[in-house]
């Protein structure tokens, strides 16, 4: 579960991390009655989950009414990169020298949490791992013993931090884990830490998401789910019971397994796409729960193709080749291109079975794949 940047400032808050002072609004009039009360400047910050917000005109910096003003009109109701905003934070501008990252997550290849904390912070952190991996200090926490004072302050010194504020870093990297580590989160982190003029340290931005399956230990973090959902696809992929990711690129993938669904994504990064969308629909898939998955990538409007990638075990050919049939069969016009590859049980069932008048059927993944990657192209 992914919490909103005002939810997740709100947790940090209650742990004592320095956070900028911040009302939620949903109306103009609400903006400026905030920024009034805030004192201005401020900042107006759309509530979506996506990154680079600001690039996108999602967060706007306001000097007055006026601006206030126009700033709410421009962001609420926006379509930022396929969200609609609603909600915005309006929040008292901080005046910064130098901006930080600091977070925490779990490094999956040697089985520990690991602090990271990087004096380049207010940029895409991935790419700054991509491009300079060297410009992020990492320390690996062994989580029977949490983090340990020397290893925050390691982390802090090697990443460069001044030493005026690298003690207050250090704190503030402290509390991320220990936060992590309570609240049973996947992921937490500050992107950017901001640092005055006067040495102060502030936590401008946040980041959290929680382990779904942990949620029953934290009722208070429960009570935002609905609110956190954010992705309207997301959120329906929840009501119909499906493993669901949304991507940035154009190419939907829908398969039944992780595994399968993960090799599919890569074969359609290896052959020049992007996958619009990790979208697992389980073992034993009916024809119902098959034309779920399809009305959900169909209501993606980045999607540009589909590939539907089924290896039959528990889930049968024929079934699959029910609910494309019957999901395709529900529209008036096909609204992206279809690739089906079938495999396993009853595959042949299934192929006899599937209306290729609707869609377009592959033998092999790599060929499946190759297809839907061209369909997207020829959309663009």
């Amino acid at each position: 579960m992914k919490l909103h940047e005002y939810q997740a400032k709100g947790v940090f808050a209650d742990a004592g991390l320095p956070v900028p002072e911040s009302t939620l609004a949903e109306t103009t009039d609400e903006v400026v009655a905030a920024a009034n009360d805030i004192g201005y400047p401020v900042a107006v910050k759309a509530q979506v989950q996506v990154g680079g917000r600001g690039k996108a005109g999602g967060i706007k910096l306001v000097d007055n009414d006026e601006e206030a003003r126009e700033a709410a009109d421009a962001i609420l109701g926006m379509d930022l990169k396929g969200l609609h905003v609603d909600k915005v934070l309006v929040e008292s501008a901080v005046d910064f020298v130098n901006e930080l990252y600091v977070g925490v997550t779990m490094d999956r290849t040697v089985g520990k949490p690991v602090a990271m904390v990087s004096t380049q912070g207010g940029v895409n952190i991935e790419e700054v791992a991509e491009e300079t991996p060297e410009a992020i200090e990492r320390v690996h926490i062994d989580p029977a013993f949490g983090i340990q004072p020397y290893q925050a302050r390691e982390a802090v010194f090697e990443a460069g931090v001044d030493k005026d504020v690298a003690m207050d870093v250090a704190n503030v990297l402290t509390t991320l884990y220990n936060l992590w580590d309570e609240k049973d989160a996947t992921e937490i982190e500050v992107n950017p830490v901001m640092i005055t003029a006067d040495d102060e340290v502030v936590c401008a931005d946040a980041v959290m998401n929680i382990d779904e399956d942990a949620l029953f230990r934290h009722p208070d973090l429960a009570e935002m789910e609905d609110e956190a959902a954010g992705d309207e696809l997301e959120a329906k992929a929840n009501d119909y019971g499906f493993d669901y990711v949304r991507l940035s690129g154009n190419v939907g993938i829908i398969g039944n397994g992780a595994g399968l669904v993960m090799t599919t994504l890569d074969l359609v990064d290896y052959y020049g796409g992007s996958p619009a969308n990790f979208l697992d629909i389980g073992g034993g898939a009916k024809a119902e729960r098959v034309a779920n998955a399809l009305d959900m990538v169909f209501s993606d409007e980045n999607v540009d193709s589909v590939v539907f990638n089924i290896f039959g075990g528990i889930t049968r050919g024929d079934e699959v080749a029910k609910g494309i049939n019957e999901a395709l069969e529900s529209f008036d016009e096909i609204p992206k291109k279809v690739v089906v590859r079938l495999a396993g049980t009853n595959a042949e069932e299934g192929m006899e079975i599937l209306n290729t008048d609707l869609v377009t059927v592959e033998s092999t993944l790599d060929s499946a794949v190759q297809r839907a990657v061209e369909y997207a192209e020829e959309e663009q």
